[in-house]
C-alpha cells in the first residue's frame, strides 16, 4: 500500500540528522527549504504604483546606489594594488640587445594595471559630477516636493564615504606612482615606432596628475558641486543628518555610524569653503558638538590595515581649502599620537570593557533562549491565544534587534581597537622590527589578546545562535513589522486626522498617501477606508481598529516612502528650516504627535536591516578584516609577513598558550577569522591570489595549530594520570600539595568535532587528533624506552612508572577518543607482533644489560637480597640520555620531580620492586626467553671457566693433607700459601672468581624471580580458586570442593544455559549454549595453569646439566671407594683455595677484593659443589673452615692455660671474623640447595606460566636442557 506523500513528509521530519558536535564556530551558509526572513531585496521598482512624484527621486536613487557598488570596486582595485616594478626582471650586459623587447613587455604588462588606474579617473569624474548634479536638484524652484528622503541622504553620502576612501586609497598607495613612473619611462620607450601617439600622451599627462595629486578627487568633487553656488542647503541638511545620527545612535550597524564619521570632516571642509554664506552652518549645528564628535572619535576605521584621522583630515585639506584655513578651532584639534595614552585607550581597548560585554553576552543569550523557546512553544500549540502570540513575536523581534545592535557595538569595537593600535605603534620595539611587527604582533599584550579571543568568540556565537532560528523567527518579524506598519497607519495616523490635521488640507493629504500605500485594509476587522473616511465627519470618536496578524513585511519601497513622507510632514520640505530633524523649531506639529512620529520613523529604518536578516548577521560577524595587511605589505616591501605576524593566528597561539583554560574551547573561534577573510577576498576583493595566500597560510597555521592542540591535549591527560597516581602518603606529607593537582579542561568538546569549516572545506578534527595521539602515544614509548637503553638496570622501576602513567593517560583519553589499543602500541614498539617472536625489545635490553653490566659489575648482598654496583668497578660508557619535552615524562615540573623523587629511591639498587617490573613488563611472552638466555649464560661461563680451572688445577700439589693442628693458625695459614702455589696465576684467579660471581648472580636473580613469580601465582589462584571450585589443603595439597560433576563456573553457565533454553520467548538459546561450551574451555585452561613448576628448581636443574659434561675432571672417583683426604683436583679444593685466597685480601685494610665480588662468590661456588655432589667433602676439608677449626682449639687451649686468646690470635681476627661470615653464608646456600634442590631428584621443572611447555629455543655453543634432562612427569 502506497504512502501518502504528506505523511511520508511528516514521518521525515521527525527524524533529526543533529550530530553531538557542539557548535564552536561562526555562523556558516547552508541551504534551506524553509522560509527564511531574507525576501526584501533593496530596490524601489514599484515607488511609481504610489504615485508620490518619487520617480525621479527613485531614479537618481537608484543611480547613486549603482555608483556606491561600482566605487566599492573600484577601491577593492586600489587597495589590493601590488606593485608590478618588483617583479620586473634585470637584464644582464651579455642581453642589452634585448632590451627593446624587454621595454615592450613591460609596457604591456603594465598597460593593463594603468588601465584600471584610466577606468578609476574616469568613474570619479563621473561620479562626482552626478552627485555634485543630484545635489543641486534640489534646490531647483520647479521641484514641487523640495527635501530629499533619508534614503536619498544615505545614498549621497556612502557615494561621498566611496569617494573620500578612493582619495584615502590613491595619496596611501606608493606603489601606485612609481609603477606609473615606469610606465610613462616604457611607453617614451616603445612609443617612437608608433603613429598618432598625441592623444595617448594627453591621456597619459592627465593620468599623471590625477595620480600625483592629493586630494584630486575632493578637488574635482568641490569644482563640480560649486559650479552652480546653490548646494550649501543641501550639505548643511546632510550635515545636519551626520550629526544627530552620531549623537542619537540612529545607525543600526557599525558599518553606517563609520560612514557618518569618514564623511563628517570632508562636509564640514566643503560647506565652510563655499562663496556663499559658510558661517551659516554653526547657526545649525553647533562648533562644539562638531568638536565632541571629532574629539571622541580620533581615529575613525577606513580599510582593515588603514585608518582615517578627523584632525589629520581637517589640517591637511586647509592647504587645499583656504577658506577653510580660518577655522582655528577645527585645526587646532590633536592628531591621534599627540593624544595622551592613558585617555583614550581605555575608551579603545576592549580589556576595558570585556567585563561588561562579558555580562551583556551571558544576560542577552538567556533572554534570546527563554524567547526562543516561547517561540517553539507557540508554534506547536494549536489555537492559541492571540494577545499572547503578539506578545511572544513581539518580544522576539525585540530580542533580535537587541542582538543586532549587540553585535554592531561589540565589532565596532573590534574595529576601533585596531584603528587605535595602527594609530599607535609599539614604541619598545627593536629597530629591526618591520612596522607591522611593531603595530600587531608587538602591539598587543596577552592580556589584551585574550580579551579579543573572548569578544570574537562572543560575537561569532551570538551570530550563530541568530542565523541557526533564521526560518524559525522569519514569522514573528514579519508578522511583528505587519503590526507595527498597521497599528501606526490604522490607528496613529486616524487619531492625528481626527485631531490634529483635521484642518489641515495639505498635511492632511500626505497622511492619507501614508495609509493609502501601506495600509493593510484586508486584514482590518472593522470598517473600510471609504467607510472610515466618511466618519471622519461624523464628529463621533471611533474605535482602535483590529487586524489579524499577516507575516506581510513592507517592501523596501513602502519604507522609503513612508520615510519620506514622515519627514515632509515635519520639515514641510524646507531646508533651512532651524533644528533638527524632528526639532521642534516653528512647527505646528504638537510635541506628543511628533514624538510618535519621530519612533515609529527610526523604526522604519531598523525595518529594512531586520528584513536582510542574513545579510545583517553576516555583515555584524565578518572579521576578516584582522587577517588584511595590504598597505604594511608595501610599506615593508616584502611579499607576505610570517605567520607569526597574522593577528588571527596569534589569537589561536594565544588561546594554546594560555593558561586560562577556559578559553580553550574557543580556539576554533579565530581560525574562523580566516573563513570570512577568504569570503572577502572573492566575493567583495575579488582577488585569487589574496585567497591563495589566506589558503596557503591556513594551510600552514591548521598544521601548527593540530600539533600543539595534540601536544596540550596529551600534556593534560599526562598530568592527570600522573597527578592520580601519586602516592597519597606523599601528598599527605607535603606542604604544597595544590601544585600536584591538575586543573580540569573541558577537552571532551574539542574531541568531538569532526565537521570543522575551514575555507570552504569539512575537516574531521576528531580523526586528525586521533591521529596524532597514536603517533604521540608510539613516540612516547619509543622515549621511555631509548631512555631505558642509556639507563642501567635500575632503572626498570621508573621505566614501569612512566609506562603505567602512560597507560592510565590512555585510559583517560580513550574515554572521550577511540585511540589504539595501547597492548598493541606497546607491542608494536617492542617489536613483539609476530605470532612467533618471544624477544621483545625490552627482554633484549635487559639481557643486554644483564650480560654487559649488570652480572660483571653489580654485587650481592645476601642480607638485604640487593645487587648493588660495586664501588671498584669499570664506568660502562653508554650514550647520554634523550632530552624531551615534560609531556614525555609526568606532564609538569612539578609532577615530574615528585615522581622522579620516587624512581631516585630505586635507582641505587636492584632487588624485589626491579624483579616485579620485569615481570609485568616482560609478561609471560617474553620472560621464557630472557630466563633461558641467562641459563645459557650459565652453560657458557661453566664451558669458559672449565680451561681455567685446568690451569689452577695443574698448578696444585698431587696431594693435600689436612692441616697440622699443631702448627696453629699462623702456621696453617702459611702452609696453605705453601700449597697453593697460584702466585703467577693471578689473573686467572681473578677470571675464575668473576665467572663463578657472575654464575652466582645468574642463579640468585633465579630465585628472587621465582618468589615473584609464586606470589603472582598465588594471587592468581586466589582469584580463580572460588570459580574452579578449588582450596588448599593443610599440606599444600589443592583440594576439590565437589566429589564429582563441574566446577561451579561451568554449573552456573549449564544451569543458565538449560534455563533459557527451556524459556519460550528466549530470542537466541543457542548464544547460552556457547556460552557454557566457552566456561568449560575456560575452566580447562585454568586448572592447567595451577601446576606450575619453579623456575629456580630449574635453574638449578640446568646448571647441573651443564656440569654433567666436566664431572669428570671436577670431581674424579675414588679409586678406592673411602673418600680420600689427599685429593687436590676436585673442584671443591679449587675453590676452597679461591675463597681463603680472598678472604685473606679482603682481611687486609686496603684490600677491595669482597667489594668487587660480593656474595654472589659463594653462591656460584656453592652451587657448583652442590650439584658435583661435593658438599660434605667441601665442609671436612675446606681450607678455611679447618683454620676455624684449629683457632677454636687454640683459643680453647690457651684459655685453660689461663692466658690471653686475644694475644694469641692477634693478627688474625680480621681473617677469622671473615671466615667464620664465610661458613655462614656457605651454610645458608646449602641448606637452601638442599630444599629446593634434593640430589636424588636430579630433574628439570618445566616453566609454565601460561600452562604450555617451554619452546625449544637453542643457543650456540650451550647445552640444551631439554636435550639432557626428561621433562618433569614424563
Amino acid at each position: 500500500m502506497a504512502v501518502p506523500v504528506e505523511e511520508a513528509i511528516a514521518a521525515l521530519s521527525t527524524f533529526s540528522l543533529d550530530d553531538e558536535q557542539p557548535e564552536v564556530q561562526g555562523p556558516g551558509v547552508w541551504v534551506s527549504t524553509e522560509r527564511g526572513a531574507t525576501d526584501s531585496p533593496i530596490e524601489y521598482s514599484d515607488v511609481s504604483a504610489y504615485r508620490l512624484s518619487l520617480s525621479e527621486d527613485t531614479k537618481a536613487l537608484n543611480q547613486l546606489n549603482i555608483l556606491t557598488q561600482e566605487g566599492k570596486e573600484m577601491a577593492s582595485v586600489l587597495y589590493t594594488y601590488r606593485s608590478c616594478v618588483k617583479a620586473l626582471p634585470q637584464l644582464p650586459d651579455s642581453m642589452k640587445q634585448s632590451q627593446a623587447d624587454l621595454y615592450l613587455e613591460t609596457y604591456q604588462v603594465l598597460d593593463l594595471e594603468m588601465s584600471r588606474l584610466r577606468e578609476i579617473q574616469r568613474w570619479q569624474a563621473s561620479a562626482s559630477s552626478k552627485l555634485a548634479a543630484d545635489m543641486q536638484r534640489f534646490s531647483r524652484p520647479e521641484r514641487r516636493i523640495n527635501g530629499p528622503t533619508i534614503s536619498h541622504l544615505w545614498s549621497m553620502l556612502k557615494l561621498l564615504d566611496v569617494l573620500v576612501q578612493l582619495d584615502h586609497l590613491k595619496n596611501a598607495k606608493a606603489s601606485i606612482p612609481n609603477d606609473f613612473s615606469w610606465y610613462k619611462r616604457t611607453f617614451t620607450q616603445v612609443s617612437g615606432q608608433w603613429q598618432d601617439t598625441d592623444s595617448m600622451r594627453e591621456e597619459l599627462d592627465d593620468l599623471q596628475i590625477f595620480l600625483s595629486t592629493r586630494w584630486a578627487i575632493l578637488l574635482n568633487l568641490h569644482v563640480e558641486m560649486f559650479r552652480v553656488n546653490n548646494v550649501e542647503d543641501i550639505l548643511q541638511v546632510l550635515i545636519v543628518f551626520v550629526v544627530e545620527s552620531l549623537e542619537l545612535d540612529f545607525a543600526l550597524l557599525f558599518p553606517e555610524r563609520h560612514i557618518l564619521l569618514r564623511v563628517l570632516p570632508v562636509l564640514v571642509v566643503l560647506v565652510t569653503s563655499s562663496e556663499k554664506d559658510s558661517e551659516s552652518l554653526y547657526k545649525r549645528v553647533k562648533i562644539n558638538r562638531l568638536i565632541n564628535i571629532f574629539k571622541n572619535d580620533v581615529v575613525i576605521p577606513a580599510f582593515p590595515d588603514l585608518h582615517l584621522s578627523p584632525a589629520a583630515i581637517l589640517k591637511e585639506l586647509s592647504t587645499y581649502f583656504p577658506k577653510f584655513s580660518s577655522q582655528t578651532r577645527l585645526l587646532t584639534l590633536p592628531a591621534p599620537h599627540e593624544l595622551p595614552p592613558h585617555t583614550y585607550q581605555r575608551h579603545y581597548l576592549i580589556i576595558n570593557h570585556i567585563g561588561a560585554i562579558r555580562a551583556e553576552h551571558d544576560d542577552f543569550t538567556i533572554r534570546f533562549a527563554s524567547a526562543m523557546n516561547q517561540l517553539l512553544l507557540l508554534k506547536s500549540t494549536d489555537g492559541s491565544d492571540v494577545d499572547w502570540s503578539k506578545e511572544v513575536k513581539g518580544n522576539m523581534y525585540d530580542m533580535i534587534v537587541e542582538g543586532f545592535q549587540l553585535l554592531s557595538r561589540w565589532t565596532a569595537r573590534i574595529w576601533e581597537q585596531c584603528a587605535w593600535k595602527f594609530s599607535r605603534p609599539c614604541k619598545d620595539a627593536s629597530p629591526s622590527f618591520s612596522d607591522y611587527e611593531k603595530v600587531v604582533r608587538y602591539n598587543y599584550t596577552a592580556e589584551e589578546r585574550r580579551g579579543l579571543v573572548e569578544l570574537v568568540s562572543y560575537i561569532k556565537s551570538v551570530g550563530s545562535m541568530m542565523q541557526r532560528c533564521d526560518t524559525l523567527v522569519a514569522e514573528a518579524l514579519w508578522e511583528t513589522i505587519h503590526a507595527e506598519v498597521q497599528d501606526f497607519v490604522q490607528n496613529t495616523l486616524a487619531s492625528m486626522l481626527r485631531t490634529t490635521f483635521r484642518k489641515k488640507k495639505d498635511l492632511s493629504r500626505i497622511l492619507s498617501d501614508m495609509r493609502t500605500l501601506s495600509a493593510d485594509w484586508m486584514a482590518n476587522t472593522n470598517k473600510s477606508e471609504s467607510e472610515l473616511q466618511s466618519s471622519h465627519h461624523g464628529g463621533e470618536e471611533s474605535r482602535a481598529n483590529i487586524f489579524y496578524p499577516r507575516a506581510v513585511a513592507p517592501t523596501a519601497a513602502q519604507v522609503h516612502c513612508l520615510q519620506f513622507l514622515i519627514y515632509e510632514v515635519v520639515s514641510g520640505g524646507n531646508l533651512r528650516r532651524p533644528g533638527g530633524l524632528f526639532g521642534n523649531s516653528g512647527s505646528e506639529i504638537p510635541v506628543n504627535d511628533l514624538k510618535q512620529l519621530e519612533t515609529f520613523f527610526y523604526k522604519l529604518g531598523f525595518f529594512l536591516h531586520i528584513l536582510d536578516y542574513s545579510v545583517t548577521v553576516a555583515t555584524l560577524t565578518d572579521l576578516g578584516f584582522l587577517w588584511f595587511r595590504e598597505f604594511y605589505l608595501e610599506s615593508s616591501r616584502v611579499i607576505q609577513f610570517p605567520i607569526e605576524c597574522s593577528l588571527p593566528w596569534m589569537l589561536v597561539d594565544c588561546v594554546l598558550e594560555s593558561p586560562n583554560s577556559g578559553l580553550l574551547e574557543s580556539v576554533l573561534i579565530p581560525l574562523d577569522i580566516y573563513n570570512d577573510s577568504a569570503q572577502q577576498a572573492l566575493v567583495l576583493l575579488k582577488q585569487r591570489f589574496l585567497y591563495d595566500e589566506i589558503e596557503a597560510e591556513v594551510d600552514h597555521c591548521f598544521d601548527i595549530f593540530v600539533s600543539k592542540l595534540c601536544e596540550t591535549i596529551f600534556t593534560y591527560y599526562k598530568s592527570w594520570a600522573a597527578s592520580e597516581l601519586l602516592d597519597p602518603s606523599f601528598l599527605f606529607a607535603s606542604d604544597n600539595a595544590e601544585k600536584y593537582s591538575v586543573q580540569p579542561i573541558r577537552l571532551n568538546m574539542l574531541l568531538k568535532m569532526t565537521r570543522v569549516k575551514l575555507l570552504g572545506r569539512m575537516i574531521n578534527l576528531r580523526s586528525l587528533i586521533t591521529e596524532r595521539m597514536n603517533k604521540v602515544f608510539r613516540e612516547n614509548i619509543e622515549f621511555l624506552f631509548d631512555r631505558f637503553e642509556c639507563q642501567d638496570l635500575c632503572a626498570i622501576v621508573e621505566v614501569e612508572k612512566l609506562l603505567d602513567i602512560l597507560k592510565h593517560s590512555h585510559e583517560l583519553l580513550s574515554r572521550d577518543l577511540s585511540v589504539d589499543s595501547f597492548s598493541l602500541m606497546l607491542n608494536e614498539m617492542q617489536e613483539n607482533i609476530s605470532l612467533v617472536s618471544f624477544s621483545s625489545r625490552l627482554a633484549s635490553q635487559i639481557w643486554s644489560e644483564m650480560q654487559s653490566d649488570f652480572l660483571p659489575n653489580f654485587i650481592l648482598c645476601n642480607t638485604t637480597q640487593r645487587f648493588i654496583r660495586s664501588s671498584k668497578a669499570v664506568p660502562v660508557q653508554k650514550p647520554s640520555i634523550p632530552s624531551a619535552k615534560p609531556s614525555f615524562y609526568c606532564g609538569t615540573q612539578d609532577l615530574n620531580s615528585a615522581h622522579q623523587s620516587f624512581a631516585r629511591l630505586h635507582s641505587g639498587f636492584f632487588g624485589m620492586p626491579h624483579m616485579f617490573s620485569i615481570v609485568r613488563l616482560l609478561g609471560s611472552r617474553s620472560l621464557p626467553w630472557l630466563i633461558r638466555a641467562l641459563l645459557d649464560h650459565i652453560s657458557n661461563k661453566i664451558t669458559l671457566l672449565e680451561p681455567m680451572i685446568t690451569g689452577l688445577q695443574e698448578s696444585l700439589p698431587k696431594s693435600i693433607g689436612l692441616l697440622p693442628f699443631d702448627g696453629g693458625v699462623t702456621g696453617c695459614v702459611r702452609l696453605v700459601k705453601e700449597h697453593l702455589n697460584w702466585e703467577t696465576k693471578s689473573e686467572l684467579k681473578a677470571e675464575v672468581l668473576h665467572g663463578i660471581k657472575e654464575i652466582g648472580s645468574v642463579l640468585y636473580w633465579m630465585g628472587l624471580l621465582d618468589i615473584v613469580l609464586r606470589e603472582i601465582d598465588t594471587k592468581n589462584f586466589m582469584q580463580t580458586a572460588p570459580w574452579l571450585g578449588l582450596l588448599p589443603g593443610a599440606d599444600g595439597q589443592i583440594l576439590t570442593t565437589q566429589d564429582s560433576g563441574d566446577s561451579p563456573v561451568v554449573s552456573l553457565f549449564k544451569s543458565t544455559a538449560a534455563a533459557m533454553v527451556s524459556y519460550p520467548g528466549c530470542p537466541s538459546p543457542t548464544s547460552f549454549h556457547i556460552m557454557s561450551k566457552q566456561a568449560e574451555a575456560a575452566d580447562l585452561l585454568y586448572k592447567a595453569n595451577l601446576n606450575t613448576g619453579s623456575v629456580l628448581e630449574y635453574a638449578l636443574a640446568f646448571t647441573s646439566a651443564a656440569l654433567d659434561k666436566y664431572c669428570s675432571k671436577w670431581s674424579a672417583a675414588p679409586k678406592t671407594g673411602f673418600i680420600d683426604i689427599t685429593i687436590s683436583k676436585d673442584f671443591y679444593r679449587i675453590y676452597s683455595g679461591l675463597q681463603i685466597g680472598y678472604l685473606e685480601e679482603s682481611a687486609e685494610v686496603s684490600s677491595n677484593s669482597h667489594e668487587r665480588l660480593g656474595d654472589s662468590v659463594a653462591w656460584g661456588g656453592c652451587t657448583i659443589i652442590y650439584l658435583l655432589g661435593q658438599q660434605l667433602h667441601f665442609e671436612l676439608f675446606d681450607f678455611s673452615y679447618q683454620i676455624l677449626n684449629i683457632a677454636e682449639v687454640e683459643a680453647a687451649s690457651v684459655i685453660q692455660t689461663h692466658k690471653n686468646s686475644h694475644f694469641a690470635m692477634q693478627g688474625w681476627e680480621v681473617l677469622l671474623e671473615a671466615m667464620k661470615k664465610a661458613r655462614r653464608l656457605n651454610n645458608h646456600v646449602f641448606s637452601m640447595l638442599k630444599a629446593r634442590c634434593p640430589l636424588e631428584e636430579k630433574t628439570a621443572c618445566a616453566i609454565k606460566q601460561s600452562g604450555a611447555p617451554l619452546h625449544r629455543i637453542k643457543f650456540e655453543n650451550t647445552v640444551s636442557a631439554f636435550e639432557t634432562l626428561p621433562q618433569k612427569g614424563s
